[in-house]
């Protein structure tokens, strides 16, 4: 089979440093479900199907690469994973909810964009970026 965007699922990994602190957050905060309990990897159950978010640790991935370990500093720049959800106001309530507890927001409140998304982002434990926004006013 030849690759076309149009067949094809896609998957977003996170190497991380951490594993337990980072399912910790998916699961615990953000209400992801999980059948991890330990070890180097954990896949996430998501709307988008079967590995669509998983983790490794970072210190193993580099190992099977033949590479060296740099932990990242700060927020990372190079990519954000969206989560898209139905309305405005489930944005608005899901930045209420996160608001009260001690994560990053480096945009702040959630912002209405004359493209038509209302967004705000927040940092997980280890700096990637979240975009959490909805295209639907109602």
């Amino acid at each position: 089979m030849t690759v076309k965007g149009q067949e094809v699922r896609i998957g977003t990994c996170l190497l991380v440093g951490d594993i337990d602190k980072m399912v910790h957050f998916y699961r615990d905060t953000l209400g992801f479900d999980t059948p991890w309990n330990g070890g180097d990897f954990a896949e996430f159950e998501t709307a988008s199907g079967e590995l669509s978010l998983f983790m490794y640790s970072r210190e193993t991935f580099v190992q099977a690469i033949n590479e060296g370990y740099i932990p990242p500093k700060g927020i990372n720049q190079t990519f954000e994973i969206a989560l898209w959800l139905p309305t405005f106001a489930d944005v608005d309530a899901e930045y209420e909810r996160l608001s009260k507890l001690d994560l990053r927001f480096p945009t702040g409140e959630p912002t209405t964009f004359s493209f038509g998304i209302r967004n705000f982002y927040v940092a997980d434990p280890e700096g990637n970026l979240l975009e959490i926004g909805s295209t639907h006013e109602s």
